[in-house]
């Protein structure tokens, strides 16, 4: 009869649900794309806005 042991241990019960890892911050250059797409996107859209203000329906 073996003098010792080896008693199981079962890992403890996980009753959570595991946290999401934290969002990485956006890089500089991610940012700086973002910013200019904004801007053009802004841009493009007022230039619509005026190309319909000079379009006038013809009159008869």
């Amino acid at each position: 009869m073996p003098a010792f042991t080896f008693e199981k241990i079962s890992p403890p019960v996980r009753r959570a649900p595991t946290a999401a890892a934290p969002k990485k911050p956006r890089g500089l250059i991610s940012q700086m794309i973002d910013r200019f797409a904004e801007r053009r996107a802004r841009r493009t859209l007022q230039d619509q806005r005026a190309m319909r203000r000079d379009e006038k329906p013809a009159e008869e």
